[in-house]
């Protein structure tokens, strides 16, 4: 073979040359272009995403328990109060009378006892020489029958006024403690978040009691988080979870779950009686259904306010350090699990590989191997047909 080149004259080997670079250019084509990204090292987390509303983790109203006119208020929107503070006075002059007619009740009563003491001690007297003289023979059975039965009654008339004056005592100490209803105090310490009954209303305290200011304690908020009930299987009490505000949407707010409610709300709003079942069934059929899933997180710089909107994420799985590609780089399954993803190499070769792949966000999934961090995986795979053959592939 040597020989037969070496025979061949230079113009031979131009005109070979030129026509293998004639067919080379006219049908190779442009140069294959795809869009690839690198494999990067980041944090992946699987979570269930969830609305929630903030509410204080203790909110209490404050009632009258007195009726009158609001006379004073002591607080202002937003103060913060001790346990045991002067919120509001009520007028107290209705009060002050009824303890002052129960008093003299209580007066009148102990009087009549008194009175009633010396008629018993009378009787008393009476009986015992109606029972030496009837004994002596000296009167009739009549006059002894008539002495024990005056003794007897007066000892009657004492225990029923003991009872009366026992009656009056309690009045007494109902009457003072409506009196002190007129002071309406803190019952916790807290900030004044509503004042609903302002001072000079007049409120009534007959049948229920009504709210004169509500107070919250703001040092720890509850985030009631509603969780749908596809995903509500997977949610527990004690798994990690963040959230963050409209206001500050950059911050996150970590704490962990307290609590996964039984059942949804809509469970305590339905009619009672045989009708319930039906009503549960038409909200099943006419709405989604939403289980509470309640977590606490302090709240010291007061940032966090009663009815923010919370978006919630709830962490299932997460791994740390993790080599991650774009989800939308993953193509065929393997029947072992293993997952397509074309890797562009440094001269723009394309190489398949079936990679394992671990968690998945749906923007991003772990791969668990076959790929390194600062590898170009290809996205768009429209111009590559189906998947290529390298003795690199695994």
């Amino acid at each position: 073979m040597r020989t037969r080149l070496l025979r061949w004259s230079p113009g031979t080997i131009l005109v070979l040359l030129l026509v293998w670079g004639i067919k080379h250019w006219a049908f190779a084509g442009p140069p294959l272009k795809v869009l690839t990204v690198p494999v990067r090292i980041a944090n992946v987390e699987k979570t269930v995403l969830a609305s929630g509303v903030i509410q204080p983790r203790k909110l209490v109203s404050v009632g009258a328990q007195a009726s009158g006119r609001i006379i004073a208020m002591h607080v202002s929107l937003g103060d913060r109060v001790r346990r045991g503070q002067l919120i509001a006075e009520i007028d107290p002059a209705p009060q002050q009378n009824a303890l002052n007619n129960a008093e003299a009740v209580l007066a009148q009563e102990r009087a009549q006892r008194a009175s009633r003491a010396a008629a018993l001690k009378l009787a008393e007297l009476a009986f015992k020489r109606a029972t030496v003289t009837y004994s002596q023979e000296a009167s009739s059975q009549a006059d002894y029958e008539t002495a024990e039965a005056t003794y007897k009654g007066a000892q009657a008339d004492i225990q029923a006024l003991d009872a009366q004056i026992k009656q009056a005592a309690i009045a007494v100490d109902t009457a003072r403690v409506t009196l002190g209803y007129t002071k309406v105090l803190a019952p916790m310490n807290g900030t004044v978040v509503a004042i609903v009954a302002p001072e000079g209303q007049t409120v009534n305290a007959v049948q229920a009691a009504p709210t004169i200011v509500k107070l919250a304690d703001l040092e720890t908020m509850t985030v009631k988080a509603q969780i749908s009930e596809a995903d509500v299987t997977r949610v527990h009490p004690g798994q990690k979870v963040y959230f963050t505000i409209l206001g500050a949407p950059e911050h996150r707010y970590y704490t962990h779950l307290r609590a996964v409610e039984p059942a949804p709300e809509s469970l305590a709003t339905d009619s009672q009686g045989s009708g319930a079942g039906a009503t549960a069934s038409n909200n099943t059929q006419n709405s989604a259904i939403y289980y509470n899933a309640l977590f606490d997180i302090a709240n010291a710089d007061h940032a966090l306010r009663p009815s923010m909107t919370a978006q919630v994420s709830v962490v299932l799985s997460e791994a740390s350090g993790a080599a991650t590609v774009p989800s939308s780089a993953l193509r065929e399954v393997r029947s072992d699990g293993r997952r397509l993803l074309r890797v562009q190499d440094t001269k723009g070769s394309i190489e398949d590989r079936w990679v394992r792949v671990g968690m998945d966000d749906n923007s991003v999934t772990q791969v668990l191997d076959g790929v390194k961090a600062g590898e170009r995986v290809v996205l768009d795979t429209s111009s590559l047909g189906g998947p290529q053959s390298s003795p690199g592939a695994s």
